[in-house]
């Protein structure tokens, strides 16, 4: 076995206190012996809900040795409310000790600079590897087969039941719901996300008609996994996006058969196809549907883009975006999103919830013909967020998830981390509050003269009023807090450190294994490196008078089994995007080191 550093790992500390530990406080010292996974998350981040999805197999197969901790670091602030991590750890079903960190303490012991990211100690106490990103778990699982064969022989492995205690049950109708669609009967059909379910209300909001679906995570005929948007089709069937089955399916309300029509249930990765046969194309965390220009639109919230699935011919297409995480406006194929988790289909446009950039925006035919382009009607970007009503180019909102056309042409706007339901006029192009002291909304749908909001931490519709008049709220504002970075002037080294797991090598056999792609808010901050190379290595000029921005940073590589015996060598890609703010001062360091996978051998 290689060599590796000997880091003490720094102790696990957070303000929020600890769950699913039956309320015991954890130290590192109660779980020496055992093969610890830190596991640096946030729950607004669609990549560290596929890593959570990734872990799972790996928990069960390992339980007596290794023990998962997860280390919520929040981006929002809602997700520092402790009640927001405990409805989140629920909803996703964590089943691990969670650490609640709103203050990022431990995030910043650790030097942890993007979610997700997985940290390895191992049984006597010191860090082995860190990993960012997605696609680690065949590389854990051989370490973990590693440090278990080694600390075995040493004696230093400790086997037994974890310190991980389930929380009590609590018996509701719904249980975080996600999305839902009225049926031309009157009723609700509402996606019972956390308990893997469609659930039929009656036209009250109230009252269960139905249940679809087991109840347990699948891929059958009788099972979804954590399902979220709904979509009436044309035939009167029903689409629904389940979400981590990263798949399509239909369902006939009549008959309660339900049909895949789009995806494979594997995730989708870079490299694969991006159109073809709809159930031979991977596809990643469909969030929501909607019926538009005689097709289905995917919000693929795991890629960062918007998909068509077309049922005329049986395909799928990606139709916006590049899987570059960001909010860039133009042609669709150029534009950036990051998390679409909302749509709504009015007229000749296409409105989006793009969660992660806390914005609104639309995609609509150019003037070209088969072409389309995506506009932003409000948000700014990553890193800016809050509740400011007013013009649109000055407003603000926080991690809208949900969207809805309304009569009057404006949209409605389920402002999930406001606990809000917005408005946006494009008339106008004001912004205004319609109501608030929700909690969670993550989308509505209309019902005559009402709208009925999906309350989904408070595990219910809730139907108000369309109101004339906004409410009025005092405005605030937010930016993700972060430590910047100090970085000298002139030129920045930048290094993706990458290590190949034990037993791979970098799949090189098509060309490079390797991509690299830089940019920078503002854009001014780079006088040079900026643009996609397959280096992991670059050097970056930072422009005169340009004294602090964010970096934002996309890497991937491939490895592959490396054995010549093997015929079919398992190939695995490693990646993630890092949002690095950075302070241009005097003194400041010369390179700047993200760890992708394996350990920085500089630091």
């Amino acid at each position: 076995m290689a060599s590796r550093a000997r880091v003490r790992a720094p102790e696990l500390i957070g303000k929020g206190g600890w769950l699913n530990t039956g309320g015991n406080e954890l130290t590192l010292s109660d779980l020496r012996g055992r093969i610890v996974i830190l596991d640096f998350w946030t729950f607004c981040c669609v990549n560290c809900l596929h890593v959570l999805d990734e872990l799972r197999e790996l928990e069960e197969r390992h339980r007596d040795t290794v023990v998962i901790i997860g280390v919520h670091s929040p981006k929002f602030v809602h997700e520092a409310e402790h009640q927001a991590v405990v409805d989140a750890v629920e909803r996703y079903g964590v089943e691990h000790p969670v650490l609640d960190d709103p203050e990022l303490a431990t995030w910043k012991q650790y030097a942890v600079r993007a979610w997700p990211t997985l940290v390895v100690i191992d049984p006597e106490g010191y860090v082995v590897a860190q990993h960012a990103g997605e696609g680690h778990a065949h590389a854990l699982e051989k370490l973990v087969e590693e440090l278990t064969a080694e600390h075995g022989t040493k004696g230093t492995l400790r086997r037994g039941d974890g310190p991980y205690v389930a929380p009590e049950p609590v018996a509701t109708d719904l249980r975080f719901p996600g999305k839902a669609v009225r049926l031309p009967g009157g009723t609700f059909l509402v996606s019972d996300t956390t308990r893997h379910q469609l659930v039929e209300l009656a036209a009250d909001g109230e009252q269960v008609l139905r249940r679809i679906g087991s109840g347990e995570r699948g891929l059958t005929p009788d099972s979804f996994n954590e399902p979220q948007g709904l979509a009436l089709l044309p035939d009167g069937k029903v689409a629904v996006a389940d979400t981590v089955n990263h798949a399509i399916r239909v369902l006939d309300p009549d008959s309660g058969t339900l049909e895949t029509v789009a995806g494979t249930g594997k995730q989708w990765w870079q490299g694969s196809p991006t159109s073809g046969p709809a159930r031979e194309v991977d596809l990643s965390s469909p969030w929501d549907i909607a019926w538009w220009q005689d097709r289905l639109w995917i919000a693929m919230a795991g890629v960062h883009q918007l998909w068509t699935y077309d049922p005329a011919t049986g395909t799928v297409q990606v139709a916006a975006g590049t899987t570059n995480e960001g909010l860039v406006d133009g042609p669709a194929a150029e534009a950036w999103f990051a998390q679409p988790s909302g749509l709504a289909a009015a007229g000749d446009r296409l409105w989006i919830a793009d969660s992660e950039t806390s914005a609104v925006r639309w995609v609509q035919h150019t003037d070209a013909g088969d072409g389309y382009e995506v506009r932003t009607a409000v948000g700014t970007g990553l890193f800016d967020f809050g509740h400011r009503d007013g013009a649109a180019d000055q407003a603000l909102l926080q991690h809208p998830l949900g969207v809805t056309a309304l009569p009057d042409g404006s949209v409605a706007i389920a402002d999930t981390y406001n606990h809000a339901l917005r408005r946006y006029d494009p008339a106008n192009g004001e912004v205004t509050t319609l109501a608030t002291d929700l909690r969670e909304p993550s989308a509505a749908v209309l019902a005559d003269d009402d709208i009925v909001v999906v309350e989904s931490a408070r595990h219910r519709l809730t139907r108000l009023r369309l109101p004339e008049e906004a409410v009025r709220v005092e405005s605030v504002a937010h930016r993700t807090q972060r430590a910047a970075t100090e970085v000298a002037p002139g030129t920045l080294r930048l290094d993706v450190v990458f290590q190949a797991p034990a037993g791979q090598k970098l799949d090189t056999r098509y060309g490079p294994s390797t991509r690299l792609l830089v940019s920078a808010t503002p854009p001014e901050l780079l006088a040079g490196g900026a643009g996609p190379d397959t280096d992991l290595t670059r050097e970056l000029v930072l422009a005169d008078g340009v004294t602090e921005g964010v970096l934002h940073v996309s890497a991937m590589a491939a490895s592959c089994d490396d054995d010549p015996a093997i015929e079919y060598p398992a190939c695995h890609v490693h990646q993630q995007d890092w949002g690095v703010p950075v302070r241009v001062v005097d003194g400041g360091v010369p390179r700047l080191a993200l760890v992708l996978a394996g350990l920085d051998a500089e630091a």
